[in-house]
């Protein structure tokens, strides 16, 4: 049984920090469980474009307001509590973040620990572990 504190993750190098947003990764690639799990928060007036090619990636809204914009087709669709979307194609999209947005993420395969965006948007498939 794996069970971590939110709290203590933050202080520790679980707790990855960029430009727009932060995020804390409570379960790792090195806890074999074949995905990450992520308590992530967008800053309010961010625009993220991202294209996870590496990994597929479901995020649930927990509080905040903002707008995710699948690239290939234009369509814009609102973020808010209880909002679930999935990027099951390696979809493009653009995330903005109307108010400050905490957000439950999970990927596969699961993330090493201190990954951040690469030019393309992206996650490496490899990175420096925690």
């Amino acid at each position: 049984m794996i069970v971590r504190d939110l709290n203590e993750a933050n202080q520790t190098r679980r707790r990855v920090v960029s430009k727009d947003w932060e995020s804390t990764r409570l379960l790792l690639k090195d806890d074999r469980m074949g995905f990450s799990f992520h308590l992530t928060t967008i800053y309010e007036g961010a625009e993220l474009p991202m294209h996870y090619q590496n990994h597929l990636e479901s995020v649930y809204c927990v509080s905040g307001e903002g707008s995710i914009e699948d690239l290939a087709t234009g369509k814009v669709h609102p973020i808010k509590p209880g909002v679930m979307y999935a990027l099951d194609k390696h979809d493009k999209h653009v995330l903005r973040a109307k108010s400050e947005m905490k957000m439950a993420c999970v990927f596969n395969p699961p993330l090493n620990g201190l990954e951040v965006h690469d030019d393309t948007g992206a996650y490496p498939l490899e990175a420096e572990t925690v």
